[in-house]
């Protein structure tokens, strides 16, 4: 997701304290988890010949693969150490990030989008803008994609190796390429099988490793009932666990955002961006074997994403009310700046701490193990992601039209290396730069928020014509990143994005991206009446109103995407009640 997290992880190098050690049994669970990946992607390389073996696992995958894939691609290190550090800072708002922030755009991507992703037979996102928008829209993607991916790519290789530095004293280098290398081979090896493979594997390491978190957490704090009341003891304030009712001001809660800013600039265009138009993720569901199941993938990923806070969100307000100092007072974490100066514990060390404290020789090998997983399976979906868009809507499209099946997938084999390559470059340039997690995160909401415009209008709406699709696009790219240039040149600006003179940092992502989708529509639509569309027979296959969606095969009411969909929309309403 776009975020923009308390998170800075240059200021944790500085910290030269080692949080635990490893006993032998935790290497050996250590040591185990990257020889079953490699091995994986080993067992695999001979079914990824083709290039549609390789780039979409030869579109095998069933429903519940397809499905966890989607959710683990999207756990790498922004989500598990960013976001429980975001927990402890701004309580259970943070939650808006796994709830509203995904679960309606998954059921949207599940129910609306896939059949026509899915129908057009086309490897990538960027492929569909070229089929529905012509070439220009397409490059303009493919190159911002291609950037975001590898950049992030970097960062979660940085987060994984600092974490090694931080929690287990381990040489920040020997972790960057121990975790770039093993990726890279599988990834290599086995193509996108082998990243969803593994991806799956991560699933379930992730959740046997963090769950001990919460689980222990709340039997020491007495359930969750005693935890909100310590929590309200020792932060003199309730707001730390609603999810709404502190959002009608700008002032009344932690994070300092409206409920405009969550429902429809996270709600809806950042969430709806990313999950429904990231190819990373994207990539995971159009591997799926047939129709019924790339429109299930979604629906049974949105099922699992609701309980990731359990793992992620619940560890950080844990940490408000258990987390002690040796003389038994409360521990009280700080920015990185500040811990960086004072040699305090960050927000950002809150998972591991909570690790340490629950975990002993065996369950924190795990509990590492789950974190390591976490870390690379972010770098495979980026990469996976990088070698595909790179070979078919660049090199492919731009620069080597007319190739062989053969040559194309040695291409993707030969960019997988060259952009772990680039991703280990943009790992060290993190070093140097404090600020660059901030920067990754507002280019990459750069991308998201028009590109979501331009496929939502493509996909419902046939008067939409290839260069509205292009300048709308571009149009809603440049505006995000000129917003985002005047609140760095003048923060004051924040107010006027944010709509509101108490709009904290946290509400200029949100407001940034619905502005930016706007003006994407607005563009698309004006230059889209200005001139001439494709006819009907054109758009088949392309565009609602245009093309007959096939039938997913489904017979009765249990085999429907669209009836489990309304059952995990209904447990989604029901949740956020209970935490209003």
């Amino acid at each position: 997701m776009v975020i923009r997290t308390a998170m800075t992880l240059p200021a944790m190098l500085l910290q030269t304290r080692q949080l635990t050690s490893l006993s032998g049994v935790d290497i050996a669970i250590l040591l185990l988890y990257f020889a079953i990946v490699l091995f994986i992607g080993f067992y695999v390389k001979d079914s990824a010949n083709t290039s549609e073996e390789f780039f979409l696992a030869g579109r095998e995958m069933t429903a519940w693969i397809a499905g966890l894939s989607f959710v683990s691609a999207n756990l790498g290190s922004l989500e598990l150490m960013g976001w429980a550090g975001a927990a402890y800072q701004y309580g259970i708002l943070a939650t808006h990030w796994y709830w509203i922030g995904a679960i309606p755009a998954m059921l949207f991507l599940g129910i609306v989008m896939m059949p026509f992703y899915y129908i057009s037979k086309t490897h990538s996102v960027p492929g569909y803008l070229q089929l529905r928008f012509g070439e220009g829209a397409r490059g303009v993607s493919a190159v911002s994609f291609g950037v975001m991916t590898i950049l992030m790519s970097g960062v979660n290789m940085y987060a994984m190796a600092l974490v090694m530095k931080v929690v287990l004293g381990w040489n920040i280098n020997f972790s960057i390429w121990v975790g770039a290398i093993t990726v890279a081979i599988y990834v290599m090896l086995g193509g996108l099988r082998s990243a969803i493979i593994n991806e799956v594997l991560q699933f379930i390491l992730i959740w046997a490793g963090a769950a001990l978190i919460p689980i222990l957490g709340l039997i020491e704090a007495g359930g969750w009932t005693n935890l909100k009341h310590q929590m309200a003891a020792n932060l003199g304030s309730n707001d730390y666990t609603h999810l709404w009712s502190t959002l009608g001001s700008f002032r009344d809660n932690p994070m300092g955002v409206h409920w405009t800013g969550i429902v429809f600039g996270l709600g809806f265009v950042i969430s709806f961006g990313y999950w429904t138009t990231d190819f990373l993720v994207v990539q995971r569901v159009l591997s799926a074997n047939n129709l019924r199941a790339a429109k299930m993938a979604p629906i049974i990923g949105a099922a699992f994403k609701m309980a990731v806070p359990f793992i992620v969100i619940v560890p950080g307000l844990l940490a408000l009310a258990v987390l002690r100092n040796p003389d038994g007072s409360i521990m009280h974490l700080v920015p990185e700046s500040v811990a960086a100066a004072t040699g305090q514990h960050s927000y950002n060390e809150v998972l591991p701490l909570m690790l340490i404290r629950y975990c002993g020789p065996g369950l924190l090998g795990l509990g590492i193990t789950a974190l390591v997983a976490g870390f690379m399976s972010g770098m495979a979906g980026n990469v996976s992601a990088f070698s595909t868009v790179w070979t078919y809507d660049i090199y492919g499209a731009f620069m080597n039209k007319n190739a062989s099946d053969k040559h194309y997938v040695f291409m993707g084999r030969a960019s997988t290396v060259v952009g772990m390559l680039v991703s280990i470059g943009t790992a060290y340039l993190v070093m140097h730069a404090a600020s660059i997690m901030d920067y990754v995160q507002a280019l990459f909401s750069f991308f998201i928020a028009p590109l979501f415009g331009t496929v939502v209008l493509g996909m419902l709406w046939k008067r939409a014509t290839k260069a509205g699709g292009f300048y709308g696009l571009l149009a809603g790219t440049l505006s995000s990143i000129g917003m985002w240039a005047w609140v760095q040149r003048d923060p004051g600006a924040l107010r006027i994005i944010a709509l509101s003179p108490n709009a904290q940092s946290m509400a200029e992502n949100l407001y940034r991206a619905l502005w930016s989708w706007i003006v994407c529509v607005l563009v698309t639509v004006i230059v889209s009446y200005m001139t001439r569309p494709k006819t009907d027979a054109e758009l088949n296959g392309l565009v609602y109103g245009a093309t007959v969606i096939p039938h997913d095969g489904s017979t009765t009411i249990w085999q429907k995407p669209i009836f489990w969909a309304i059952v995990v929309g209904t447990v989604f309403f029901i949740l956020n009640l209970i935490f209003w």
